[in-house]
């Protein structure tokens, strides 16, 4: 008689898009050339079908799983997965007890594979350790924390650690194209595949998931498409608050204009209509670095100091609170540099991704980050003369860009 309590596999159709497409092969791997050129160390383990224990370090959606799994295959061992956000010491002690057994009775190996390995205690990382110097075990740990501070020393001294870099936009897209090829009946537009590349941020879990969340929202898949499945979407304009907005926008420009009359009689409008006193102070917050900035950096604090008390004082009294801030914020010299710079370095952002930090520039208080190179050639710039010294502090694709121009007069 039929089990009718027996587990029916998984359609294809409801395994996500990212498991379905993970390579089976090297060759079908994309990334970490670093890793995986012909003659780097890690292909060259796997090729021999001995591998390590080790920890593989990187973001997320940039292969720590695949690459477990495709050790477990180049090495013919048992492949055992689970997370330390959910595992316990009796299950790693039941998955080495098998493991043990397993070796006894015909012989393979068993790779164990912690996800966010960072999460177990100190007391969970030491039940692995007699099992991986023995070789009962060949532990694979991934994390995206630095494991010289979330692992423990003697469990990292036994293992091999493997940097793992966010993926590049064009091998996002190559991934990205072989995704859509699951979908022949939708329509990808160019512009929405680009912005899913972009805003992935080199993670092909992610690129993935929102190919197959656009693809399941529309049959023609546009930008709007996809910003909703990245969750990046335009925010939306109240049209019954234009007159709310037009006001606020008038006393602004007023005061950019360096017209105190017309920034005051803004400001009455609003204060005659009822306007959150508390609304207008942190406007004028907001005005003070935006567009006074570094011409006259003390309205800042006098604009900080104007919402306190607003909201201590309280109308009608806080009219006159309002009124003198206005009136200076408007007589001040203007300077929008900042604001201009975090704007253009904002865009660069999202237009870049997250590059990466340049090596010298990197904090280095353990000896496995001194030896992949962290802080290597750093020039400590009070060790020169006038505590300046000549190096690159942007990332390598960024390389003399300027974002801060001040006035020339300042």
């Amino acid at each position: 008689m039929k089990n009718l309590f027996t587990p029916k596999p998984t359609p294809p159709s409801f395994v996500p898009l990212a498991d379905r497409l993970r390579p089976k092969t090297l060759d079908d791997f994309v990334g970490q050339r670093h890793l995986l050129g012909r003659n780097k160390p890690f292909y060259r383990a796997l090729k021999s079908g001995n591998v390590p224990s080790m920890i593989l370090w990187g973001p997320p959606g940039s292969g720590k799983t695949t690459l477990a799994r495709l050790a477990a295959v180049y090495t013919k061992s048992h492949f055992v997965q689970f997370s330390a956000v959910t595992a316990g010491v009796e299950e790693v002690r039941k998955n080495i007890a098998e493991a043990k057994e397993r070796m006894k009775l015909y012989g393979p190996k068993t790779i164990l594979f912690i996800d966010e390995i960072h999460r177990f205690n100190k007391a969970q990382q030491d039940a692995f350790l007699p099992w991986v110097e023995n070789g009962t075990i060949i532990l694979i740990g991934a994390t995206t924390e630095n494991p010289s501070f979330e692992v423990n020393a003697p469990l990292l001294s036994r293992c091999q650690v493997y940097v793992l870099e966010a993926l590049k936009d064009e091998e996002i897209a190559k991934i990205a194209q072989r995704g859509i090829k699951e979908f022949p009946k939708n329509r990808f537009h160019k512009a929405a595949l680009e912005h899913i590349i972009r805003y992935s941020d080199g993670d092909a879990r992610r690129a993935l998931n929102a190919i197959e969340l656009s693809a399941n929202l529309a049959p023609k898949i546009d930008i709007k498409v996809a910003e909703e499945a990245l969750q990046k979407k335009a925010l939306y304009f109240d049209k019954k608050g234009e007159w709310h907005y037009d006001v606020i926008s008038a006393f602004i420009k007023s005061l950019r204009g360096s017209n105190p009359d017309a920034a005051l009689y803004w400001l009455a409008r609003m204060i005659d209509a009822g306007e959150d006193p508390v609304f207008i102070a942190r406007r004028m917050v907001i005005f003070a670095c935006e567009d006074v900035g570094n011409a006259r950096p003390t309205a800042q604090v006098i604009a900080t100091s104007c919402m306190e008390a607003v909201h201590m004082v309280g109308m009608p009294e806080a009219r006159i609170i309002l009124a003198q801030t206005a009136t200076y914020l408007a007589t001040c010299p203007k300077d929008n540099a900042a604001y201009m710079g975090i704007e253009e370095a904002l865009s660069d952002v999202q237009k870049e991704g997250e590059l990466p930090v340049p090596l010298h520039l990197r904090n280095a208080p353990t000896d496995l980050m001194k030896e992949i190179g962290y802080g290597k050639g750093y020039k400590y710039s009070h060790s020169f003369p006038g505590h300046q010294v000549p190096q690159e502090y942007l990332p390598k694709k960024l390389n003399g860009k300027k974002y801060y121009k001040p006035r020339k007069d300042l």
